[in-house]
């Protein structure tokens, strides 16, 4: 990266980081039960509920109790299940529509990040109907309160469920970009274990890696807070203490409890402390081929932490003696390499290969473009890299 962006990058993410004790950051209040959400609705005065879902969380029969809550205590309705992975603003637009028509005034984001970044979005064009999702694009562009927001996440990875930002591809381009905003922090999150039983081994292991790169990248980045740092600390510790155990056996209460508060702890660390490469180079990859986003991450992450060598040893020394992969009394070198290798060994008992063989050559010079404008100046990376320094990571993949 050429001098002069480096000083403009490092001198944002200060005046940020300078800033973060002034913004209104707030953690959504945790609903244990999703029986719970009909009385939270009515508390809040409202009467009519948006469900937004997937057709696989659909097919599973995973809303029902939620509608036979709803519909016991004469709550009204509807269904928009057609949001797909890496959601479009195609489905925005559709599910604004469903609001509008069913005369709604609460949403519910209702599945993996997927749902719950659609619900943001669709929340994001009721507070601002003139504006479009590409308008309101970056940070601080929405400004307004939007509609009760309740988030159930029936994966234990992405934190959607405690972030300011949704993530939505552009139907047409298929250009991934972010929306962030504080009034997209849900106002409740349901942690319910027994709506994530059902996930396959596969998305158990790649939603909990998920997990685990936004709490290592919020850690590693230079914006972190005490408050920040303790939360990812938290959630690497759950991770690995539950996520093996929800991988071989979904049915474990215990686990799947201990890996959505692991989300929850690291949503909330990422949203104040931001992400970094990792994130910016899975988002192309998400938008362009439609990578499933917590299998990017997991075969990204690393790669990006060897990368930067050095510069987060210590921090990752940390976060070794927290993942119980290392001690104390270990270098800060020996800790760090023990905890990158704990990340691959866990890789590969989990079947998460190191290539996403859907990457073509003649594509990367434009995904690295991508990364580079989402990463810069915003993530607080602990090395700088321009668009043509992220090319590695693609190469690196295709092999």
């Amino acid at each position: 990266m050429n001098p002069l962006r480096r000083i403009y990058s490092r001198t944002y993410q200060t005046a940020l980081h300078i800033a973060l004790p002034l913004l209104p950051y707030r953690a959504p209040k945790i609903v244990s039960h999703l029986q719970s959400l009909p009385e939270v609705i009515k508390k809040e005065g409202c009467h009519a509920v948006l469900i937004i879902t997937d057709t696989g969380v659909r097919e599973h029969d995973l809303i029902d109790p939620l509608i036979k809550a709803l519909e016991l205590s004469h709550i009204g309705y509807t269904v928009y299940d057609k949001t797909v992975a890496n959601p479009t603003t195609e489905n925005v637009e559709e599910a604004l529509d469903d609001y509008y028509v069913y005369n709604c005034d609460v949403i519910v984001g209702f599945g993996g990040g997927s749902s719950i970044d659609c619900a943001k979005a669709v929340g994001a064009r009721v507070a601002k109907p003139d504006r479009s999702l590409a308008e309101m694009k970056g940070i601080l562009k929405v400004h307004k309160r939007l509609p009760l927001l309740i988030a159930v996440p029936t994966t234990a990875g992405t934190g959607s469920e405690a972030t300011i930002a949704a993530v939505i591809t552009d139907a047409e381009t298929r250009h991934k970009y972010p929306i962030n905003d504080f009034p997209l922090i849900p106002r409740y999150a349901v942690l319910d274990p027994r709506i994530t039983v059902s996930l396959p081994p596969s998305l158990t292991a790649t939603t909990g890696m998920d997990a685990l790169t936004h709490a290592v990248e919020a850690y590693i980045g230079n914006s972190t807070t005490y408050g920040t740092r303790q939360d990812a600390l938290r959630a690497v510790q759950l991770i690995f203490a539950h996520l093996e155990d929800a991988y071989r056996d979904g049915s474990n209460l215990k686990a799947r409890r201990g890996m959505l508060h692991a989300a929850y702890y690291a949503g909330c660390a990422f949203t104040r402390s931001y992400v970094g490469y990792v994130h910016a180079v899975a988002h192309s990859l998400g938008g362009e081929y439609n990578i499933p986003h917590g299998l990017a991450n997991a075969v990204l992450l690393p790669f990006v932490l060897e990368t930067y060598g050095t510069a987060i040893h210590p921090k990752l020394h940390r976060l070794a003696v927290a993942a119980g992969v290392a001690v104390e009394s270990y270098s800060d070198e020996k800790a760090a390499r023990a905890f990158i290798q704990a990340i691959k060994d866990m890789k590969h008992r989990f079947d998460i290969g190191d290539t996403i063989p859907q990457i073509k050559e003649e594509d990367i010079p434009k995904l690295a473009s991508y990364a580079d404008k989402e990463a810069n100046p915003l993530y607080p990376v602990p090395v700088l890299m321009d668009a043509r320094e992220l090319e590695r990571y693609y190469y690196q993949l295709m092999e």
